[in-house]
């Protein structure tokens, strides 16, 4: 295999693990098969245009031919933003130690409070989070529903503590959901606007 394909597999395996995907995963969003991504990752197979694709495209990459007098300015640029790529990775992996610390503390307040329809919510909000890509700004929101959390598990008095805790996920939730109902918004209406110019075009 040429440098080229094998830069491009180191690519798109550095791409994947800082979004915390495994190849079974990656295989599932691209529709691609995880042997021939493994090989993909590793410069043993030529692979397809249509493959690179639908990989970037679920990798949040962009596949751009760009003038080789450009090359360095570009690469330049994807170094520096390498760095916040980077960051988010591990505060992805610091949010997802969080949930997984709360679904804990939660599945031992069931077993002491299984009347508590607030737990039954806290522990689906805590499933539903651990399919998001949790940025870095919402940990904080995060460790202060764990905190509240471990401050009813503490008290062992009322529930306020824990509603607050719930109402802390929550608001990580929510947010989270509709900024993706948002974005699918803007490229719904993104692709409606590019047909409507084919047509007067």
């Amino acid at each position: 295999m040429t440098y080229a394909i094998e830069q491009i597999g180191r690519t798109l395996r550095d791409a994947r693990e800082a979004r915390g995907l495994s190849q079974r995963a990656l295989s599932a969003k691209a529709g691609v098969p995880q042997s021939h991504i493994s090989k993909i990752e590793n410069g043993a197979v030529d692979l397809r245009v249509s493959s690179l694709v639908e990989l970037a495209r679920v990798l949040d990459l962009e596949l751009v031919l760009v003038p080789r007098k450009a090359t360095p300015a570009v690469q330049s640029i994807v170094r520096s933003s390498g760095a916040s790529t980077q960051a988010a990775a591990e505060g992805f992996e610091k949010a997802l130690k969080e949930l997984k610390r709360m679904q804990n503390d939660v599945a031992q307040l069931a077993k002491m409070h299984p009347n508590l329809t607030e737990l039954a919510q806290f522990q689906q909000r805590v499933r539903e989070l651990q399919h998001f890509r949790i940025p870095a700004h919402d940990l904080e929101t995060l460790r202060d529903a764990s905190d509240s959390l471990r401050a009813f598990k503490e008290s062992k008095t009322g529930v306020d503590k824990l509603r607050d805790a719930l109402a802390q996920i929550n608001k990580v939730r929510n947010q989270l959901a509709h900024g993706l109902e948002a974005s699918s918004f803007k490229k719904a209406v993104r692709s409606a606007y590019g047909l409507d110019e084919d047509d007067h075009g």
